[in-house]
């Protein structure tokens, strides 16, 4: 067990570098999006502030590095250079699935980075469906003490495991036993897409039943059907995957939708995001936090630094999109009435 998912986690990160794993004629919908720029701001830009907070934890700015990878032997320098990069920019840092480490204790180190990024927020991640597959509370209790993270979060990724060859598909009763996690953990327990979207009225049964926080995960960016058809030696599945392609709900409807029927929820906003300016418009739209995974995967091979400047550039233009509506901090942004969605 522990080799193949070393190999698939090994396989997904080649191909997610490599192939064109983006969706076709589907885009995140900021695109749509508009500031009204305010010329006249008011503001000085040396005093925008982008600080806000994770569960009652201080962080510098709202953004999170999404689950990307972990469970191989390649996946320990891409996340220990993802922890320590997201210690000196302030950044939350997401897991990949932790499901290897309960099933193997080889590469566990590639999920240990309490030791790089002591004092920021690190999000453990399981795929829901394990619940159906031998996983429970207990489980889930050793994720955290593993992992010393401050939050767990759940991925639901059902066309993904259709198309993967060891797919897990028994999607049945999943919802109950969220519930029964939710109560049993002490920490704050959240679900998240991998790409296709989370609706709101789904946002809405999650939350009733004790759900802490919604990652949409909306389409848009990497599609994991995409990501399997290269995976998979099954031309069925190949071409499946190919009629799926456009598949998913936009992010920015996903934001939108979600915000709508649960105005109190915390949401992060994932899926496609680009740009400091695709940020300022998911938290104008109604987000906490806004997750960034792919468009840093190439420099996590490569070093701290590297991620570091990417970072770097994502804070600087998400500060020039607030000096260009006047908002000085992150809450001024959430209220905004500076934008505007061209139908």
């Amino acid at each position: 067990m522990s080799h193949e998912i070393n190999q698939r986690k090994s396989e997904h990160i080649k191909i997610v570098l490599n192939e064109k794993v983006t969706g076709t004629s589907i885009t995140t919908g900021f695109e749509s999006v508009r500031f009204i720029h305010n010329a006249l701001p008011e503001i000085d830009f040396a005093e925008i502030s982008l600080a806000t907070s994770f569960f009652g934890k201080p962080v510098k700015t709202p953004f999170l590095i999404s689950s990307m990878t972990g469970g191989a032997q390649m996946a320990e320098t891409i996340n220990r250079n993802l922890a320590i990069a997201a210690k000196e920019r302030g950044w939350v840092l997401a897991l990949g699935s932790t499901r290897a480490l309960i099933e193997s204790k080889d590469h566990r180190a590639s999920f240990q980075l309490r030791k790089y990024a002591p004092d920021i927020p690190i999000v453990a991640n399981l795929g829901a469906v394990q619940f159906n597959y031998g996983f429970g509370v207990d489980e889930c209790k050793q994720i955290i003490e593993i992992t010393n993270a401050d939050v767990l979060v759940l991925h639901l990724n059902s066309i993904q495991e259709v198309i993967q060859q060891e797919g897990n598909t028994n999607f049945k009763d999943l919802l109950g036993k969220i519930e029964k996690l939710c109560s049993g953990l002490n920490i704050p327990v959240g679900v998240k897409e991998v790409g296709w979207g989370i609706a709101g009225d789904v946002a809405k049964r999650l939350t009733e039943v004790g759900v802490s926080f919604i990652d949409v995960a909306g389409a848009g960016g990497t599609s994991w059907s995409q990501v399997e058809k290269f995976r998979s030696k099954e031309k069925i599945k190949k071409e499946a995957a190919e009629a799926f392609s456009d598949w998913g709900i936009p992010t920015v409807e996903c934001i939108m939708s979600v915000r709508e029927q649960l105005p109190e929820q915390t949401i992060i906003a994932s899926g496609g995001i680009r740009t400091g300016v695709d940020a300022a418009k998911a938290i104008a739209l109604g987000a906490n936090h806004v997750g960034i995974a792919r468009s840093i995967l190439k420099q996590a091979t490569e070093s701290p630094e590297a991620v570091m400047e990417v970072m770097a550039t994502r804070e600087l233009e998400l500060q020039m999109a607030m000096f260009g509506i006047g908002a000085a901090n992150i809450k001024e942004l959430r209220e905004t009435n500076r934008i505007r969605i061209n139908r």
